[in-house]
């Protein structure tokens, strides 16, 4: 397998968890690049339902895992994973690292983060409301908290004080909103502190002398390449660079490092919170593919709008992230489709756009345009192979390769583990 990173290559809930989980079977390592508790990857174990928002999904089998530095960390959701998953049978303690460099998600990021929802009204972001952004701006302007400040109790209260006095004129001044309590924050990270400090480790030494002795290291991505906050549809973006890139500077690792990336899509396209979406349909179609596909988002609940598969996006995610493969999710969604549009293309101004356009006015103006595809109208979640999908299923999915400039590696035709079909 070698070093692999694996990648979503549309707005995120592509499944990547799924593929990060059928790789993390050969790895030796499973390590988390950005992100934070946003993050929402499901697998299923059987009929055993496992979601994953801090955790790498590498510890289901058993792997060590390693949250890197650029994932930025809440205490208390990763304690709560941690007791569920562990309450379930599944070995955490001992298994997992977390950098001493990641940066802290604290109690008044999630107060800021919803303040500045509700001040924005209509024009809001339509974050999950974990405090994401707002520790990644603190990271950026040099005043957050990181991991290993919890080493050094003294030093993290003396920071923690200055944060806060700061904080709490934000929260006051310009929400309206109530000031936040010294003694009650550094009492809990206090607590948090004594759990976590067996877990706190120079992630990015462990990684590279791992990556030196010939182990197998899986680099997981959260959200999706359209997501990202550099070439995604910003300002309607995550806080960090979920493309494969993200990946190096997200664990400590050189470039050079990683032999191959894969790209996950599904074979239609989701999207949940705001944004445009160019090929999302009306929502009385939507509605029947939703409960099929359990199209709710794994981290908020929220109904994910849906559209035909946008071939445009995914060629841009490709570019970015040097795309080797592709994996398809979700086929057997459209079992029941008689025809399944594909775009192709946007028309701009009377020209083709072949890749996404940075520019939102430029988006706004654009339209998407289709190449009809035959359906396979029957079942699809007993295949195994290839051999074993309707020849228009497999037409479906050379027709997307093309399409990409990428290969199909892997076929997903249902929920399970075992619902994985190997394309290459």
């Amino acid at each position: 397998m070698g070093s692999m990173v694996v990648t979503g290559a549309q707005w995120g809930d592509e499944g990547k968890g799924r593929v990060v989980d059928w790789y993390a079977a050969q790895a030796d390592i499973v390590a988390r690049y950005q992100g934070g508790a946003n993050a929402g990857h499901t697998v299923f174990v059987g009929d055993e339902q496992f979601t994953f928002h801090l955790l790498p999904t590498g510890i289901l089998r058993g792997k060590l895992c390693v949250i890197g530095n650029g994932v930025v960390v809440d205490p208390e959701a990763l304690l709560e994973e941690m007791a569920v998953f562990e309450s379930k049978g599944v070995q955490v303690q001992g298994r997992l690292l977390i950098s001493e460099n990641a940066h802290l998600v604290m109690p008044y990021h999630k107060r800021l983060d919803a303040a500045h929802e509700k001040r924005l009204g209509e024009k809001r972001i339509g974050t999950t409301l974990r405090g994401i952004a707002p520790a990644y701006s603190d990271k950026y302007a040099r005043t957050g908290l990181r991991v290993g400040d919890l080493v050094r109790e003294k030093s993290f209260a003396e920071k923690l004080a200055a944060i806060l006095e700061f904080k709490n004129e934000l929260l006051k001044c310009l929400y309206g909103e109530e000031a936040m309590d010294f003694d009650q924050i550094f009492a809990q990270y206090r607590e948090y502190r004594e759990r976590l400090l067996p877990m706190i480790a120079d992630t990015a030494l462990l990684l590279n002398r791992a990556l030196d002795e010939g182990k197998q290291v899986l680099f997981e991505g959260a959200q999706g390449a359209l997501l990202d906050v550099d070439f995604g549809t910003y300002p309607f973006c995550t806080s960090s660079n979920p493309i494969a890139g993200g990946a190096c500077v997200g664990t400590g690792i050189g470039p050079r490092r990683i032999d191959r990336v894969i790209g996950v899509v599904k074979a239609y396209t989701s999207r949940v919170g705001q944004g445009p979406f160019l090929t999302e349909l009306p929502e009385e179609i939507a509605a029947t593919w939703r409960e099929r596909g359990g199209e709710f988002g794994s981290t908020t609940g929220r109904a994910r709008r849906l559209g035909w598969f946008d071939a445009v996006i995914v060629r841009k995610a490709a570019m970015l992230s040097g795309l080797d493969a592709v994996a398809v999710t979700h086929l057997d969604v459209l079992d029941e489709l008689d025809a399944i549009p594909v775009c192709t293309h946007y028309r701009h101004a009377g020209e083709t756009l072949d890749i996404f356009p940075n520019s939102l006015e430029v988006l706004a103006e654009c339209e998407p345009v289709y190449e009809e595809l035959p359906g396979w109208k029957q079942p699809i979640r007993d295949a195994r192979s290839p051999a074993d999908l309707p020849a228009n299923a497999r037409r479906y999915l050379d027709r997307l390769a093309e399409l990409i400039g990428a290969p199909i590696c892997l076929a997903l035709v249902g929920r399970r583990r075992d619902q994985t079909i190997v394309m290459s």
